[in-house]
């Protein structure tokens, strides 16, 4: 329909700033000195425009994706855990054993017996793997984390220790990723400072400073503790959920920008998980670049907004936080998809150091012998339960591919069993989360 007005040069004016504004040339207007009335020969049909009116609708600002809060388990801060046992699962003396008969049986299975071929079929736990399964339901429907405790890690090989902690999360999540374009399946995060000193620019989990919260690019994370620090590096983790309720109850405006795709990587931040509700996906350092890793000056600076808005999450993130103070032998599994995590910057011991460690619910306690250098095994995981999975946004399709479907980096199949990556993967990696 023609813009009308009362015949004014002013208002003549306006018009033909207006139309300009939205795309329209002069030689298109067609103007009418009495109505002044425009007219163009555009179809109405041809202009693309959101599903939004001059008179706000809320039912349509909802029906975008973006409820007014999340009600779930998984929303939580960090106070409602003040006691451990609501997410410990703790191995008794039994447990552990059960275990090692599994692996046992696993080694004794004709064939290569390779990383790859640990399954539940292959690492059977007839007793402990019910209570695995519970876990797997808590992952995903649940609060969105659990820590197993009770292995000792100084009791099996390096290659015994990938084996076991394969068999044991292939009861939670049973599909493995891998994490860069290499095939690499397992991730050793440790400080390697004596073997790529800190001018060099090594990324974060291989340096022993604080990280800020971030998700991977995995439905599901797990880390064993091979190690621990002699200071420092406690675990950091904060529900997606209760970071979204909090923001959107006071400034549904950042809500709406992490959604957007307008950031420097043209991907979001935040993303629906249908009946899930939203969750984040991103790490900080591809978005503010970081002294490891600076970006390159043609890189488009983000706008102040988003950088506020990115400011917004972490340090809600910071308020909600549970701070893990994790143990050699502990299993930490959580739903990426669910929570944000980050860690505290440690210090590692020069020496080997002596220390007590309490095995299972026997109250045996075991002098080992530890390094006292911080180092787990991470794993990127995601469940083949239709019934507990997170559908995939489209618009994480494509990684989600590279990481768990049939890619050519997946067909690498990799598995650094022993030591940390060589120094020239560090230097050269690919996937966008470290």
């Amino acid at each position: 329909m023609p813009y009308i007005t009362n015949g004014n040069d002013a208002a003549l004016l306006q018009l033909q700033y207006l139309a300009e504004s939205i795309g329209l040339n002069r030689s298109y207007l067609k103007v009418d000195s009495d109505n002044l009335n425009i007219e163009h020969d555009i179809p109405v049909e041809a202009v693309k425009r959101p599903d939004i009116e001059w008179h706000p609708s809320y039912e349509t600002y909802q029906a975008r994706g973006f409820p007014d809060q999340i009600s779930s388990p998984r929303v939580w801060t960090g106070s409602d855990f003040a006691d451990p046992v609501k997410f410990l699962v703790h191995l008794s003396a039994e447990d552990v054993e059960e275990i090692k008969a599994a692996l046992a049986f696993f080694k004794g299975l004709d064939g290569d017996n390779l990383p790859d071929d640990v399954s539940t079929k292959t690492f059977p736990l007839p007793t402990l793997g019910a209570r695995l399964r519970e876990v797997a339901v808590n992952i995903h429907l649940g609060t969105g984390f659990n820590v197993i405790r009770g292995l000792n890690p100084a009791d099996f090989s390096p290659l015994d220790n990938v084996l076991i902690y394969l068999g044991i999360t292939s009861y939670i999540a049973e599909i493995r990723g891998c994490q860069d374009y290499d095939g690499r399946m397992i991730v050793h995060i440790k400080d390697i400072e004596r073997e790529l000193p800190e001018s060099t620019g090594r990324p974060s989990p291989y340096t022993n400073r604080a990280q800020p919260f971030h998700t991977d690019m995995c439905d599901i994370l797990s880390m064993y503790v091979l190690d621990t620090a002699v200071q420092g590096g406690e675990s950091l983790l904060a529900s997606s959920g209760m970071i979204y309720n909090e923001i959107a109850a006071t400034r549904p405006d950042i809500i709406h920008l992490l959604a957007d795709d307008k950031w420097i990587h043209d991907e979001p931040l935040l993303f629906n998980f249908e009946k899930h509700g939203p969750g984040f996906c991103y790490s900080r350092r591809p978005l503010t670049g970081a002294p490891f890793s600076p970006h390159h000056p043609q890189v488009p600076a983000m706008t102040e907004e988003q950088a506020e808005a990115i400011d917004a999450v972490h340090f809600t993130a910071v308020k909600h936080q549970l701070t893990i103070k994790l143990e050699p032998g502990d299993i930490e599994i959580f739903n990426n998809l669910a929570l944000m995590h980050a860690r505290n910057a440690f210090v590692d011991s020069d020496q080997p150091e002596a220390r007590d460690v309490i095995v299972g619910d026997s109250h045996e306690t075991r002098r080992r012998s530890l390094n006292g250098k911080r180092h787990m095994l991470r794993l990127w995981l995601r469940s083949a339960d239709d019934k507990l999975v997170w559908k995939t946004p489209k618009a994480l399709e494509a990684n989600s591919f590279e990481i768990y479907g049939d890619s050519e980096a997946r067909k690498l199949a990799k598995w650094d069993v022993h030591r940390a990556p060589p120094i020239n993967r560090v230097l050269t990696k690919h996937f966008k989360c470290s």
